[in-house]
């Protein structure tokens, strides 16, 4: 008998077959990895994905890079200010419009963002070596269908 009481056992979930587990495991593994380069560069992943995501489309508010960096509103003005005190990100001293101040990359964040990225690719490709490129574009159709059916 169940512990719940219906009298119907919970499917258990083996680990090995699992590919939420996979993916778990691997996202764990790729953030350890970027994080093992860009930390002689002086940075963390969410530094480098807010200086990417800026440089893909500048002028992004706090809450656009929060959501985009998987981290909290605060969190990600918090790194915007220290972004913007060490010289790599500008923003306005008032908001043009509303109260968002979109924040662009500096001449100098683009520096710092060139190495790391050069570096983050590098673990990328360490990543998928063992995969051909019709594997590789299989997977990442894959990875996009996934996500589209959770949202």
């Amino acid at each position: 008998m169940s512990q719940d009481g219906s009298g119907v056992e919970p499917e258990t979930v083996e680990l090995e077959t699992s590919v939420g587990y996979a993916l778990k495991e691997v996202a764990s593994a790729l953030r350890a990895a970027m994080e093992d380069v860009l930390r002689p560069l002086g940075m963390s992943v969410t530094q480098y994905s807010c200086l990417e995501l800026l440089a893909q489309r500048p002028g992004l508010s706090n809450s656009e890079l929060a959501r985009g960096t998987f981290v909290t509103r605060q969190a990600m003005n918090v790194l915007l200010q220290a972004l913007e005190r060490d010289g790599f990100v500008s923003r306005p001293d008032a908001a043009p419009v509303g109260r968002v101040l979109p924040a662009r990359l500096t001449p100098r964040g683009r520096r710092k963002l060139e190495k790391a990225s050069a570096a983050v690719r590098s673990v990328e490709e360490r990543m998928l070596s063992g995969l051909s490129d019709v594997e590789q574009a299989s997977l990442l159709r894959a990875l996009q269908q996934m996500s589209r059916s959770l949202r």
